[in-house]
């Protein structure tokens, strides 16, 4: 799988985080962990960016790693609605299994890069 196709899907998932947060915000009048899965969410798709200009090898791979941290995070901060009832099981289902596919194909990256 491309690089591109990898920035493409944590554009798409940035976008529904963003969705998300002005769900949690408006809807549900939830303000902190809104906020927090919506610089998680949005960091990851940033950070690939970033690693598009990265000034080497390391800085590279140090991208990504901050992308798969922040997508981790990012899963936590689902489990955590979930667990709390701001979000439904198929909302979490759904936002979960598009985090943990990112999750993989950054660790992906990430062992490609380190070879």
């Amino acid at each position: 799988m491309s690089d591109r196709i990898v920035q493409e899907k944590s554009k798409e998932f940035a976008i529904r985080i963003v969705n998300l947060y002005k769900y949690l915000y408006e809807e549900k009048k939830e303000f902190i962990m809104s906020k927090q899965i919506l610089r998680s969410g949005t960091s990851i798709g940033a950070n690939l960016a970033e690693g598009d200009f990265a000034s080497s090898k390391a800085d590279f791979i140090n991208k990504i790693h901050i992308s798969l941290k922040e997508a981790s995070e990012t899963g936590y901060w689902l489990e955590l609605l979930n667990k709390t009832d701001y979000i439904t099981k198929e909302q979490f289902d759904s936002l979960y299994k598009d985090c943990d596919e990112l999750m993989c194909l950054l660790v992906s990256i990430v062992k490609k890069a380190k070879q």
